[in-house]
């Protein structure tokens, strides 16, 4: 039973990661497009 719990565990801090890194990933291009857009604009 503690098998399957731990395996659950590991599983749902793996997709939380994920979660983190893509939201980061987003957030970077959001930031590097306004500075574009920036740099345009003036």
């Amino acid at each position: 039973m503690s098998e399957n719990v731990m395996m659950a565990l590991e599983m749902m801090g793996q997709g939380m990661l994920g979660i983190f890194v893509v939201l980061g990933v987003i957030a970077l291009l959001v930031v590097l497009l306004q500075k574009l857009d920036g740099k345009k604009k003036k």
